[in-house]
């Protein structure tokens, strides 16, 4: 079997980075969201839009890409996190890869994500892959360190070769309507990351409404994130389909607006094949197919590979695999 998906050899694009603006105001107080409006349309994708057979097996092959690979656990080690690399540096197993024919494609994923304290392991374990380590930071998942701790944090994720820093903001900044000190704060999270890109972490199960996630993600981009995203994962509510349009039509605003592609990042509960396609889906008929690339989606996830590969092996054989076929860590 040789399937045509699209090229995954070429290294990351690189695109005009968010130089970040000025915070306006009038501009946010103009956002608003329908909830309704915006359940109407989430119910549609996945109901009637489905792709079958090799398409879907090239549309997983591209989920793959897509991945930030995580391992958030109060009881991870070094060992674990080693496990994680190895297999981000070989996501499937070589006979699904040989008989899918697609030895020849840079199947990896989007990047490996951990704790600040196993950063260096991670750079270590994939060096010489292009899989960039992404560090969680700024008191992640709560957020309410001091904000000296937090910009610490993120210098010495970025000193031990972190390329990605996912900070957190403060919700009840949001939940408070101050605009000014998430701008300010997420300004600085930024300037410490330097040549690291930032992306935001919203905590949307928090914030109450669709418009204070609209809003909170377009001021966050005005401060210059080059990603925003749902959740930590560990809210109640994580990512979901009617929280992802309302972050999708506000990076679309934006790049209407300045001409600047922010990407997007779903985290918590996408666990399934059916999950990433859904997403897909989604991201494909509101941005376009441009931005189901790395720089500008990913998925933050810790079992999706998992299922990826059994529906993957059940595509080529018609039999499911049993999990530990596909061992993650």
């Amino acid at each position: 079997m040789s399937l045509k998906i699209v090229d995954t050899k070429s290294p990351q694009v690189t695109h005009k980075r968010n130089p970040g603006y000025p915070l306006d105001l009038d501009w946010v107080e103009r956002v608003r969201m329908n909830r309704s409006a915006l359940e109407r349309r989430a119910n549609t994708i996945g109901a009637r839009r489905t792709v079958k057979k090799d398409y879907q097996l090239a549309w997983l092959l591209k989920a793959i890409t897509l991945i930030d690979l995580t391992t958030l656990n109060a009881d991870d080690t070094p060992g674990r996190v080693e496990r994680l690399c190895a297999k981000a540096r070989h996501p499937l197993r070589s006979d699904i890869v040989d008989k899918l024919g697609v030895s020849d494609l840079r199947i990896l994923p989007g990047a490996v994500c951990v704790y600040h304290s196993f950063v260096k392991t991670a750079v270590d374990a994939l060096a010489g892959t292009g899989v960039p380590v992404a560090a969680v930071s700024t008191a992640f998942p709560h957020g309410l360190a001091p904000v000296e701790t937090k910009l610490r944090e993120i210098e010495m994720s970025v000193a031990d070769g972190a390329q990605e820093i996912d900070i957190v903001i403060e919700r009840g900044m949001v939940l408070r309507g101050d605009w000014q000190a998430l701008y300010d704060q997420v300004k600085a999270f930024r300037k410490a990351c330097g040549d690291a890109h930032i992306k935001t972490i919203l905590g949307t199960g928090e914030l109450a409404t669709q418009t204070n996630i609209a809003k909170a993600s377009l001021v966050c981009m005005l401060a210059g994130a080059d990603f925003i995203k749902t959740s930590t994962g560990k809210e109640k509510v994580n990512a979901n389909l009617v929280t992802s349009l309302t972050m999708i039509r506000m990076i679309r605003w934006f790049a209407e607006e300045t001409g600047i592609e922010i990407g997007y990042k779903p985290a918590g509960g996408i666990a399934t094949a059916g999950d990433a396609l859904k997403y897909m889906a989604l991201m494909k008929e509101e941005l376009g197919t441009h931005w189901l690339q790395p720089h500008l989606f990913r998925f933050g996830a810790s079992s999706l590979l998992t299922d990826i590969e059994r529906q993957l092996e059940h595509g080529l054989t018609g039999h499911y695999a049993a999990d530990y076929r596909q061992p993650m860590v």
